[in-house]
């Protein structure tokens, strides 16, 4: 049954002897076809990732950039949080507004709660980072994912493949190189995308982690510098 049906997709799929990628795809088998498509869509799926990714941290590293020179700069920070408030922050300026809103927060009122501040201001730069970390990672766990399972994916079609061409020349008796070349070649077809679109996963999943974990260095380096400016003026007031 699965020979004949071999036989009858490649006569009526692919001229004899045409061995080109489209030819390959339409006298393969139904189930290597499905996987080849599967493959194809994960490859192009893991291209719309590591595209947005790259323009994503490439973003957020001039965004890092930008306000590292206005925030050294010797700008006021209330001056600085008052530009910044209303807008759509990321990375350090989401950890200097959510800082300074707390900051803010804690001094209204006729009794502040300056007590337990530098806490209460560490905890929010953490849940801040936290969220940036979870933006910068997203979908990587797709590339990680295609990038381990594809080649394998890649390697059931291809067996699949060679296990109904070997059944095929097993039911026409003829063992010939040119009856056998064109199945073994749409069943190896099958192999080559799973590593078309394992590869490019793997590169871009390990770039993007290293990536994104130089990004929460810097990050939680400038939490750092910024909670012992917040500690020094907070013990000023105490003392004050």
């Amino acid at each position: 049954m699965i020979s004949e049906a071999f036989a009858q997709t490649t006569e009526l799929a692919a001229p004899a002897g045409d061995i080109s990628f489209f030819a390959l795809f339409l006298g393969a088998h139904i189930v290597v076809k499905i996987v080849m498509l599967g493959l194809i869509a994960a490859s192009v799926w893991c291209w719309a990732i590591i595209i947005d990714k790259q323009l994503l941290f490439t973003r957020t590293r001039r965004q890092m950039n930008r306000f590292e020179n206005v925030f050294w700069s010797g700008q006021s920070l209330e001056d600085l949080y008052q530009t910044l408030v209303n807008r759509a922050n990321t990375s350090m300026a989401a950890l200097f507004v959510a800082a300074m809103r707390e900051w803010k927060r804690s001094h209204e009122g006729k009794k502040p709660a300056i007590a337990s501040l530098q806490q209460r201001i560490d905890r929010v730069m953490d849940v801040t980072i936290s969220r940036e970390m979870e933006r910068l990672e997203n979908r990587l766990l797709v590339l990680a994912t295609v990038g381990s399972a594809a080649p394998f994916v890649g390697l059931f079609g291809t067996v699949w493949g060679i296990m109904t061409s070997f059944q095929a020349i097993a039911a026409s008796k003829n063992t010939n190189l040119t009856v056998v070349a064109p199945g073994i070649a749409e069943a190896l077809f099958a192999t080559a995308l799973g590593l078309v679109a394992a590869i490019p996963a793997v590169i871009a999943y390990n770039k993007y982690s290293a990536e994104a974990t130089r990004l929460s260095s810097r990050m939680e380096g400038f939490a750092d510098e910024f909670s012992a400016i917040l500690s020094r003026q907070i013990d000023e007031r105490t003392q004050g």
